[in-house]
């Protein structure tokens, strides 16, 4: 199954196909939980599989929050019998969202620790710094957050349950385009696969619909200082900027912005969807895309009591750790069987939603939200609908010019 096909260009919002999941269910016929025995605690030699994420560095947050939901997953699958009657073990290494770090991380855990999975990482270039070491290892890589569409021509081994850019960039340019009504767009993006992924998607399809990229700069991920890129800005005739950024480059940005006096809207990815971000004064009016994922407040609390917080990439880590597990206990633990497992997964029941992979390893279809910055916090944008009744107004330049009247500082 050679990753050289083209992702569906198809994004709005898609429906997610009904069918039936390749992974176990139970049927009317099968006893439910409350039937069943309790299960054995897994004991005896562990099956140790990998983790690599930004542990430290930029996405730290979000990284520590998708570690938890991992931990949390496994030992909910060693507490119902692990794999065989034998536990999984979890060994954590830090990608640091750098591509040096992650390289290196995962030559560990393929080379030293023998592994047959790793899951991760989460910033796209940490996949892709590992994922020809994996790939040539025959070493099964599931990530539940790298976005990157380059990602889709990484290798047979290499998975994500987390959607392609190709999906979130259109999506983006649809809604400034369509929804905001914003004809003239300034993009501001950090290098890296990650942010030239989506920004180029974004600008294809902005172009397409009619409207002018009227400014594109390119930023270092490392940057602490944004004030040149932005000044270039201000002073032409964008009515919004597309700004792709991580965490802490995204704060200074937004702070910076601010400062100057922009007073246009601000749309970001979803890289921004972190309460270190949401926090400041200045963010406030940040518009950012995420992919839907509909998450039960009883999984939430679940997150929280191990210590995390359900951000962008928790659900998606918890789904792999039970996607895997699944596999596991139907063909066991070689690499290659696991591989041509996860080509079959169809509708797996995940908390996040339905999970499909298609021929490419990639998420086959993805819906997003559109979220907005309001006190604090985050939340999703309401419909059409919901602002009829008038729970919300768009987010527009009125949004935007609120959040600079009431205030400090931010833009992603």
């Amino acid at each position: 199954m050679k990753k050289f096909g083209l992702l569906c260009a198809g994004i709005a919002l898609v429906a997610l196909a009904a069918g039936c999941s390749h992974l176990q269910q139970p049927t009317s016929d099968q006893p439910d939980d409350s039937q069943k025995p309790p299960a054995k605690q897994a004991e005896g030699e562990p099956i140790k599989i990998g983790f690599i994420g930004p542990l430290t560095g930029d996405v730290a947050n979000l990284g520590q929050d998708t570690l938890k939901a991992t931990q949390l997953a496994i030992a909910e699958v060693n507490a119902e019998g692990g794999i065989s009657g034998k536990p999984l073990e979890l060994i954590a290494e830090d990608g640091a969202c750098n591509a040096k770090a992650s390289a290196e991380a995962g030559n560990k855990l393929i080379n030293l620790d023998k592994i047959p999975v790793i899951l991760g990482g989460l910033c796209s270039g940490e996949t892709n710094a590992f994922a020809p070491t994996a790939e040539q290892n025959k070493v099964v890589v599931l990530s539940p957050c790298s976005s990157a569409p380059n990602i889709t021509q990484a290798g047979d081994y290499i998975f994500r349950t987390y959607p392609s850019d190709t999906f979130q960039g259109k999506f983006a340019a649809e809604y400034a385009y369509n929804t905001l009504g914003k004809k003239q767009a300034a993009v501001l993006a950090v290098l890296g696969d990650y942010g030239q992924g989506i920004k180029n998607t974004f600008m294809g399809r902005f172009k397409e619909l009619g409207g002018t990229i009227v400014l594109a700069e390119d930023y270092n991920q490392e940057s602490r200082d944004l004030r040149t890129e932005l000044t270039k800005i201000k002073a032409g005739n964008a009515d919004m900027i597309y700004f792709i950024a991580y965490t802490e480059a995204g704060i200074v940005g937004l702070k910076q912005a601010k400062e100057l006096g922009l007073t246009i809207p601000v749309l970001s990815g979803d890289a921004l969807d972190d309460p270190k971000v949401h926090e400041n004064s200045f963010a406030e009016g940040l518009m950012y895309t995420v992919p839907s994922a509909p998450l039960t407040e009883e999984w939430k609390q679940k997150v929280i009591a191990a210590g995390g917080n359900p951000t962008l990439c928790t659900p998606y880590a918890y789904n792999n750790v039970k996607i895997i597990a699944d596999i596991m206990n139907r063909v066991g633990t070689d690499a290659t069987a696991i591989k041509d497992e996860l080509y079959k997964v169809k509708d797996y029941p995940g908390v996040s939603g339905p999970v499909t992979i298609d021929e490419n390893g990639d998420l086959a279809t993805a819906t997003y939200d559109v979220k907005i910055v309001k006190n604090g916090k985050a939340e999703v944008m309401k419909t059409d609908a919901d602002q009829e009744a008038g729970d919300q107004k768009p987010a527009g330049d009125d949004v935007n010019d609120d959040a600079n009247t009431d205030a400090g500082e931010d833009a992603e």
